[in-house]
C-alpha cells in the first residue's frame, strides 16, 4: 500500500515539472511522432473502417443473397463478440512486449480479411468466418493498440495527444462511408471491399512500423509505467463504474451506428442523403474528440463524460423521429460529439486512474464489455426492424439507457493523476 502511494507521488511531482510540459509542447516533440502514425493506423482500423462502413453494406448484401438485416448484423455481433473475447490477451501482450509485434501482425490479416469480403459467394457461414477472424485481430488495430505507447510519451498533454489518436477514427468515419457509398454505386460493393481492405494494408502497416514505439526508459518519464496491477485494480469501484458506462453506450451506440443508413432510408431519404449524415456524424465524431481531449487536460472527466452521454442520449432521441434532412443532421451531430468524446475519455481515464502499469490488459477488459454489448445491439436493433419494421421505439429506449450510463459517472470519485 505505501509502494503505491509513493509510486502515485513520485509521478505526481514528476507531472508537475516544469520541463516536461515545454517539451511536450513543442512540434518537434518525437511523441507528436507517434501520434501522428496512430492516427493514421486508427483511421483505417476495425473501430473506423470496419463499424462505420457495416451498414452502408447492409442493403445491397441483402439484396446480393437474400439474406435478412438480422442475419446480415449477426456477423458485426460474431465479430464483437470476438473482440470481447481477444481484447484482454491483446492488452496484456501489449503491456508485455512493444506495440509493433502485436499490431503490424493485426493489421496485416485485418486487411486482407476485407480483401476478402469481396469474394462473398452466398454463403453466411463464409460472411460469418470472415468476420470471426477480423474480430481476433479487430483490437490489435483500433487505439488500444496504439494508446499504451503515446501515453507513455505525455503527461501534461496527454489529453490532447489521445483525442488526436481518436481523431483518426472520426476521420474514418466522415471518408468511409462517402467512399464506400460511391464505390458501390459506381462499381459495386465488391470492388469497395478491395478498396477499402487496400487502403488498410497501405495506411496502416508502414508509418506504425516506422515511428511507433514506446518513450525509451532512459528519457525522464519511465515513472509512467508506475501504478496499480490489474487486480488492485478490480478492486477498485472506478473500473466497474467505467465498465457499466460503456456496456450500457456501447450497446445503444453501436445498434444506431450500424443501422443508421438503413434507418433514414426507411424514412424516405436517398441512399446518398444517408450516406452523408452518416459522414456527418463522423464530422461531429472528430470534433468532439479533439474538443474532448482539450478539455480532458483541464476538467474532470468523470464529468465531461456525464454531459456528453445526455448529448448522445438527446440525439437518439431526435433521431427516432428524424423524416428530413436538417433534422437527421442534428440528430447526427449530437450522437457523433457524445460519440467521440466518450472513447477519447476511457483511456485517459485508465490511465489516470491506475497508471500505465496495466494500462493495456485494463483496456482490454473494457473493450470486452463493450464489445458484448456492441454485438448484442446491432443484432437487437435488426431483430427489432423485422419484427416490427421500425426502428422508431427502440431509438427512444437506447435514448434512456443512454441517460442511465451519463449518471452513473456521478459516483467517480476524484482522480490522481499518475
Amino acid at each position: 500500500m505505501k509502494e503505491a502511494s509513493a509510486a502515485r507521488l513520485k509521478a505526481t511531482s514528476a507531472s508537475n515539472a516544469p520541463g516536461r510540459a515545454d517539451e511536450e509542447a513543442s512540434p518537434k516533440y518525437p511523441g507528436w511522432r507517434v501520434v501522428a502514425a496512430a492516427n493514421l493506423g486508427v483511421m483505417v482500423s476495425f473501430g473506423s473502417l470496419l463499424v462505420f462502413t457495416f451498414g452502408v453494406f447492409l442493403k445491397p448484401l441483402a439484396a446480393e443473397f437474400g439474406w435478412s438485416r438480422e442475419e446480415i448484423s449477426r456477423a458485426f455481433g460474431i465479430a464483437a463478440m470476438t473482440v470481447a473475447f481477444c481484447s484482454p490477451v491483446l492488452g496484456r501482450a501489449l503491456d508485455r512486449f512493444s506495440p509493433r509485434p502485436v499490431i503490424l501482425p493485426c493489421f496485416a490479416v485485418f486487411g486482407f480479411g476485407v480483401l476478402a469480403l469481396s469474394q462473398l459467394s452466398g454463403s453466411l457461414w463464409q460472411l460469418y468466418g470472415i468476420f470471426l477472424v477480423l474480430g481476433i485481430v479487430g483490437n490489435g488495430t483500433t487505439q488500444m493498440g496504439y494508446s499504451g505507447a503515446v501515453s507513455s510519451w505525455f503527461m501534461q498533454r496527454r489529453g490532447l495527444a489521445l483525442a488526436c489518436v481518436m481523431a483518426g477514427v472520426g476521420i474514418g468515419s466522415i471518408l468511409h462511408p462517402i467512399l464506400a457509398q460511391w464505390c458501390i454505386g459506381m462499381y459495386g460493393w465488391r470492388t469497395a471491399y478491395v478498396l477499402l481492405g487496400s487502403l488498410v494494408l497501405v495506411l496502416g502497416l508502414p508509418l506504425t512500423a516506422l515511428w511507433v514505439r514506446r518513450r525509451p526508459d532512459g528519457h525522464a518519464g519511465s515513472y509512467d509505467f508506475e501504478g496499480l496491477t490489474t487486480a488492485a485494480a478490480f478492486r477498485q469501484r472506478e473500473f466497474w463504474l467505467l465498465v457499466a458506462t460503456l456496456f450500457l453506450s456501447s450497446m445503444t451506440a453501436n445498434g444506431v451506428l450500424t443501422h443508421l443508413a438503413a434507418h433514414l432510408s426507411d424514412r424516405g431519404m436517398p441512399a446518398g442523403s444517408a450516406a452523408f449524415t452518416t459522414g456527418l456524424l463522423g464530422g461531429a465524431n472528430l470534433a468532439g474528440r479533439l474538443a474532448t481531449g482539450w478539455f480532458l487536460d483541464r476538467f474532470s472527466g468523470p464529468r465531461l463524460s456525464m454531459c456528453l452521454l445526455v448529448l448522445m442520449a438527446a440525439g437518439m432521441w431526435i433521431l427516432s423521429r428524424a423524416d428530413s434532412l436538417p433534422v437527421a443532421a442534428v440528430s447526427a451531430i449530437l450522437i457523433g460529439i457524445g460519440l467521440g468524446g466518450e472513447a477519447d475519455i476511457t483511456p485517459y481515464l485508465l490511465s489516470r486512474y491506475f497508471g500505465l502499469r496495466s494500462f493495456s490488459t485494463l483496456y482490454g477488459f473494457t473493450w470486452t464489455f463493450y464489445a458484448m454489448a456492441g454485438a448484442a445491439g446491432p443484432v437487437l436493433f435488426g431483430h427489432v426492424f423485422d419484427s416490427t419494421g421500425s426502428y422508431s421505439t427502440l431509438l427512444g429506449f437506447a435514448g434512456a439507457m443512454t441517460l442511465v450510463a451519463a449518471s452513473l459517472m456521478l459516483w467517480m470519485r476524484r482522480y490522481r493523476i499518475l
